[in-house]
């Protein structure tokens, strides 16, 4: 049975609401948006980059969260509590209101695109991922074809770093990373739907 939110919530309604909700749902200044489902072939990439980057951290004071952990964002035009794939954080966690449930200081946040996401994913997510100052790397990774888009905060803009071949490792810096495209992709077989 689906839930319905109200058409325009306040950030504090909206995360009561949330929280009895078994699907998950983006705050976009005022507006909720059902997040798109997912597939095997966005499941799969997402547990091998947690897989690769969870190996790499584990011994360091970086921890990554996968798919469940809210970002807050706040921009201009209000804020937004947005679900990525997986996010990490190097040093003390902090969150809002001490619910543990939005995370305020993410280090990096990827996401997987799937078609409905894409544009979203490559635009105003971005906007809204760009407008919180922990963050110093979003990484896009595509899921129809081989293809990782490395963004990373410089000290006056951000740099995208492209990477289009499965024999590419994609450095993840600021984690003391390295995902080469095809561990990324294992199990994924391009041309499938």
């Amino acid at each position: 049975m689906e839930i319905l939110a109200p058409p325009r919530l306040s950030a504090e309604e909206y995360l009561a609401w949330e929280e009895g909700n078994f699907e998950r749902h983006e705050y976009i200044d005022g507006e909720v948006r059902c997040m798109a489902g997912t597939n095997r072939r966005h499941s799969r990439i997402v547990w091998n980059l947690a897989k690769r980057i969870g190996q790499q951290v584990d011994d360091s004071l970086c921890a990554v969260h996968i798919v469940e952990m809210k970002v807050r964002s706040v921009g201009r035009s209000g804020i937004r509590y947005l679900y990525p794939d997986i996010c990490a954080v190097c040093g003390e966690e902090r969150y809002e209101r001490d619910s543990e449930v939005v995370l305020l200081n993410p280090t990096v946040v990827i996401e997987v695109t799937s078609p409905s996401s894409i544009d979203y994913d490559r635009n105003d997510k971005r906007d809204f991922y760009y407008d919180v100052p922990s963050i110093e790397a979003y990484l896009i990774i595509d899921q129809h074809r081989p293809r990782a888009d490395m963004h990373i905060r410089g000290a006056a803009d951000w740099r995208v770093d492209s990477y289009g071949s499965l024999a590419d490792v994609v450095p993840l810096e600021i984690l003391d990373c390295a995902l080469p495209l095809a561990q990324v992709y294992r199990g994924i077989q391009f041309g499938e739907g």
